[in-house]
């Protein structure tokens, strides 16, 4: 791994490690995969004004979020099926977000229930969750999250219905037998595989779910909740009246509706919109430190990755998490010691170039 340098090293050695099927399945997005793409390039087109002549022998990247002490602003994102990338899965990165100390979001749809993710490793972890038309199902899902100790939960709100995603079509996806979709496994006969349980969860996707579904919530857990999938002020501003912690200014990694604004542009729209009122965090297209430095700068609070994490469990399982959390880690570290910015609270608005 001595010859990975970067997160852009990991992922071609986990697609050429990765059944084609499965990195698809992980690499790709809705439609055309414009969003997908325009993700990555549109952090490349920020520019940077760097201070010099600062005391940064010693750059601190440690923060909190909400709340919660970390040691820099980065979290992993919630993805389904990490045991397709190794047989560990959700397990190995639990144990890889302790050892670097930030948060893991658990998906609903993890290979490990939320339980054994829970007992894998004592560090700090969220847990993603859909409002189904079952709230019955939502409702146990939430009881059980807040017995295992999350400290959270992330509701993801942009998926009224699933993306149109033609990789997997095309490879004709199926969950291979040996996965399963852990917290929902009850739900469906014994011998059913993953791929009926995904079927499943899409049925239960609810269209008409409203604001008032974050009401329901509300009333029903002690957990702050942070909304995932907003990328307007419009939206933001109806969030914060709804009573949330956060935000997550995201486009589901470009999986669902082709063609909107990439999350680097719409989060200072969405800043803006909250004003202090919730705490803003971004993902999509997160590669390098600067971007790290550059999603601070315009507002977030700390960023997601997504499918980086999951090219570092395909290449070396725990191992391979570990490293790539802390490459970025010293990217960042680096940047900010380039920037001028020797803790969190230096990086501000000014760093951008308009």
């Amino acid at each position: 791994m001595s010859e990975l340098l970067n997160l852009r090293d990991y992922e071609q050695l986990a697609r050429e490690r990765l059944p084609q099927m499965v990195y698809d399945y992980y690499a790709g997005g809705a439609g055309d995969e414009i969003t997908v793409r325009e993700n990555e390039q549109a952090w490349a087109r920020v520019r940077l004004r760097p201070r010099v002549l600062v005391n940064v022998s010693a750059c601190d990247s440690s923060t909190a979020i909400l709340g919660q002490p970390v040691s820099m602003p980065l979290m992993t994102a919630p993805c389904a099926l990490n045991a397709l990338a190794h047989s560990e899965g959700e397990l190995a990165v639990a144990r890889a977000t302790t050892a670097a100390g930030i948060i893991q979001v658990l998906s609903t749809l993890s290979a490990y229930s939320l339980e054994e993710v829970a007992a894998a490793a004592n560090g700090q972890r969220w847990f993603q969750l859909y409002c189904y038309r079952d709230q019955g199902l939502t409702r146990a899902l939430v009881e059980r999250a807040e017995a295992a100790g999350f400290a959270a939960l992330c509701v993801t709100v942009d998926v009224a219905v699933p993306g149109p995603r033609e990789r997997d079509v095309r490879n004709r996806f199926k969950v291979p037998p040996h996965v399963r979709v852990a917290n929902l496994a009850h739900l469906v006969p014994d011998d059913a595989d993953g791929s009926a349980l995904l079927k499943y969860v899409s049925d239960q996707f609810d269209p008409s779910l409203t604001w008032e579904a974050l009401d329901w919530l509300r009333d029903l857990t002690r957990l702050p909740l942070v909304v995932k999938g907003l990328l307007t002020a419009e939206d933001a501003r109806l969030a914060v009246e709804h009573g949330v912690s956060g935000i997550v200014v995201s486009n589901h990694g470009g999986r669902q509706l082709d063609s909107v604004a990439a999350t680097c542009d719409a989060l200072p729209e969405v800043a803006a919109a909250v004003a202090g009122q919730a705490e803003v965090f971004v993902d999509g297209g997160i590669r390098r430190g600067t971007d790290i430095l550059k999603a601070i700068a315009l507002g977030a609070r700390a960023v997601l990755i997504g499918r980086p994490y999951l090219w570092g469990l395909a290449v070396a399982g725990e191992d391979g998490v570990r490293r790539v959390l802390n490459l970025l880690r010293d990217e960042f570290r680096l940047s900010m010691a380039l920037a001028g910015c020797p803790k969190i609270g230096d990086i501000r608005a000014a760093l951008i170039a308009r």
